[in-house]
Parts: structure tokens; sequence; C-alpha cells
């Protein structure tokens, strides 16, 4: 069977796209903007990209066309499958219909953390020998990719997104994964684009609780009100909570170990190297998430304890002139704000210089603008960029949001002229801190080669 993959280099498609050719399929696809690192794995693996959405492309004919949520009527390619009368599915239900069907799936759901906390759950697995299947939105180095499919093995990990499928399919995601234990890491108002409300995500959220099985388990957080009211619309399956007041709790010592308490009870230590209360979270549902599997918890923290973190996620990138260049996947202001509250508790008094691209629909709408100054309160400087492919891409001003920020933030619209500012002000010791879901113009590489120059001076 050949498909053809609308939209193949997004985390979720590109990883449904190694799973597909693991399955025996041939495999092509199609997107828009490539980049690294999910269009380098998709070419290690021997699948064919083609830049663009020529119509053209339905003279390849396939068999089906999965078409990923970036893809919207008006395309040029989907216009001419829509012409033609051609078989097309979205990526999550074809997912769900020729994958996970006959697996044990295990959905890590939240608006924040669910890429690491899949990423924790599917290293301990496989850490125990228990050998997952996994989808997931980032690349772990523990891991070497962010999919892997053996019709052999039972359990599959995925980070079950609730944002909506596709064009002609306005439900989450994660509705059409049908999961036996679910992680509900957390949950808030995101996604401006496409829910009008925190209450429309609770929502989704449900819809996705009435789909576990009361023979299933939901890990959720003993401290979060808004899962909890999504939760009283009714639940059916056993639930096991984490963080204060839990089920599963953890201290964080000074030494730079955390403390793993299940049942009141100290069970384990974690030799720990992430930063944040928020890692710390994530890290204690990943564990009781094994725990359902029989993983104890000291193989479980064994194998946290040797995590190395994954891509994007305060990503070393390099040092030049004696500062650090970090990259984020952060965009949220919570998650921006549990970033640099991590960063802070590492580094001490050392600055921090925070680098912002808001380029997520929420944040580009301007729903959360008036979050940011609170959020980079950690930083010692700011520098926002708001300009994407030559244009404004912000429906609210920078400057003037930042404004409380006094001379510690500046706006910009011209990447070279940024990047030479936040060198001009960069010393030694710094950490500068590049936030953004996008390539960022590759600023990562133009920050280093930069300061590097200017050592050289």
């Amino acid at each position: 069977m050949h498909i053809h993959i609308l939209g193949i280099c997004g985390t979720f498609m590109g990883g449904l796209a190694v799973i597909a050719r693991s399955a025996g399929l041939t495999v092509t696809g199609c997107d828009a903007g490539v980049y690294p690192p999910m269009s380098t794995q998709l070419e290690e693996q021997g699948i064919t990209l083609i830049e663009g959405f020529d119509a053209e492309q339905v003279s390849l004919q396939p068999d089906l066309f999965v078409v990923g949520n970036v893809v919207s009527r008006g395309n040029p390619l989907m216009e001419e499958i829509l012409r033609q009368g051609l078989p097309y599915i979205s990526g999550p239900q074809w997912l769900g219909e020729h994958i996970l069907q006959g697996q044990h799936v295990i959905a890590v759901a939240g608006t924040h953390g669910k890429t690491t906390t899949s990423s924790m759950l599917a290293w301990i697995l496989e850490y125990a020998g228990l050998k997952p299947n996994f989808l997931i939105g980032g690349i772990a180095p523990d891991l070497g990719l962010s999919a892997r499919y053996d019709p052999a093995q039972k359990l599959f990990v995925i980070e079950a997104d609730e944002y909506d499928t596709a064009f002609f399919d306005k439900r989450s995601k994660f509705v059409h994964y049908r999961p036996r234990t679910a992680i509900l890491n957390n949950l808030e108002f995101d996604h401006a684009d496409i829910f009008t409300d925190l209450a429309a995500i609770q929502t989704q959220f449900h819809h996705l609780v009435r789909t576990i099985p009361d023979t299933g388990r939901i890990i959720k957080p003993s401290d979060d009100p808004n899962i909890d009211s999504a939760l009283a619309q009714g639940c059916w399956t056993p639930t096991v909570s984490v963080g204060p007041d839990g089920d599963w709790q953890a201290v964080e010592s000074e030494a730079g170990t955390l403390q793993v308490m299940h049942a009141r009870k100290t069970v384990a230590t974690i030799a720990w190297n992430l930063s944040g209360t928020h890692n710390t979270h994530n890290a204690l549902a990943a564990l009781a998430a094994a725990d359902v599997f029989g993983v104890s918890a000291a193989v479980a923290c064994d194998a946290l304890s040797n995590f190395k973190g994954i891509k994007r996620r305060m990503e070393l990138r390099g040092e030049a002139a004696g500062v650090k260049v970090y990259d984020d996947f952060a965009h949220h202001p919570t998650a921006i704000a549990l970033t640099l509250e991590g960063v802070r508790k590492r580094i001490g008094s050392k600055r921090i210089l925070a680098v912002l691209e808001p380029r997520s629909n929420t944040m580009k709408l301007g729903a959360m603008a008036k979050r940011l100054p609170e959020a980079l309160s950690e930083a010692d400087l700011c520098f926002c960029f708001g300009e994407q492919e030559g244009k404004h891409a912000l429906g609210w001003d920078a400057a003037e949001v930042l404004a409380p920020m006094g001379d510690r933030a500046t706006a910009w619209h011209d990447l070279d002229a940024m990047v030479s500012a936040i060198v001009a002000q960069a010393q030694q010791g710094d950490h500068i801190i590049v936030m953004s879901n996008g390539s960022f113009g590759g600023v990562h590489l133009k920050l280093l080669d930069a300061l590097a120059t200017t050592a050289t001076l």
C-alpha cells in the first residue's frame, strides 16, 4: 500500500510517516518550509519528501492521501484531491484505525509537558526492557527517533494533542486514539485560534476521558482544578494523582537529586539532570504510568537518572565567547515562565537573556500577550521578534505589551539587527534562552557565529 502524506514535516505527521514505513507501507509526503530535525529524520528513513503542495502530486497515484491539520481548503493538492474524488483521511484517524487497534495505548495529554513526559515514559519502558512503540512530538537522544513501531510489541506511548484533527474533522486529535492508560498533565487555555474558552478545551478532554475503559488508569495532577472540573463531568476509570498531596510526590534536594515518594514513603532517588518544578511533575507522571506495567520505582528512577532530555527543550546549541545559547520550545506564557524559573534555579545570579518569537497561533492572536511581562520576570534582558517571512506577524504591539519591563525588553522586526543587539549586550557567563515553536530563522547559529566573531576581534 502506498500513502502520500500532506504536511509530512510536522512532528505528528512525520512520526506517523516513520510508523507507516515500519508497518511495511510505501510512504511519500509533501510539505512547505521543511526544516530539521524532522526533515533529517525522514530522509534517514528513506522517505521521499516533495517541497510544496502542487496539484500534480496526484499523479503519484497513492492508495490513500493522509492529511495533516496544516492543510486547509485552498491548498492546491487538496483541492485536486477533492475535485477528482480521491480517497483521503486525517492522520489521527488513520493512525487510530490502522496502527493503534490491538495496542495498549498510553496517551499523554495536557497543555504543557506532553513531549517531555512522553519521552520520559517511553524511555523508562525501554530501559525496563518492554520495548514500547511510540509517537512523540520531539526527538529524545535516548530513543533516537520521534516514532517507532513494531507490530509484535503491544505498548504504544503517544503524545496526545488537543489541537483539532483536520480541516474536515474539528475534534481533538486524541479522541481517535482510544487509550487504556492516560496521563492528563495539566490544563489551561491555549489554541485561541480553535477554542473559544477554557470550557471548550475541557469538553474535548472529557471526550477523551469517555473513551478510557474502567479497567484502565488515569494519572492526573493533585493540584489542577481545571483537570478536576473536566473529570467531574464524568469519570469511569480509576485515577492516580501526582504532585503535592498526591499518590506520587517528589522533593528536589540541593545536591541535585530527586527523592520520589509513593504512598508517603520514599521509594527511590533520581540523579536529577533537569530543572524546574514542571519537569519534576513530568517525571512523577511518567513514574506513575510505568507503575501500571509493573516497572518498579527503583528501575524507573534509574532510567530517569540516565535521561538526556529531548531536542528543543533547553537544548544547549553551543557556547561562544563564554556565552551559552539554548533552544527551547516554550511559546505559551506558562511554559516560558516555568522554563526561565528552572534556568534561574540552576544558574543563580548569572544573567538570562530571553529571545522570544511569539509564533504560535494563540500568541499571534494576542490572547496571552498581557501575561508576557510576568512570564519573563526572571529574564535580565528580553528580545522579542515579531516578523515572519518579511511580514509583521503579530496582531498586537510587542513594544507596548512589554513596556512594563522598561529597558529590559525590546521588540524587533529585523532578525539580523536583533542578533547584533543581543551580541552587543552579551557578557561572558550569560545564558541566552531562545524560545519559539518554529525554526526562528536559524537565530541560534546566527548568535553563536556572531559571538565567536566578536570574541576573535
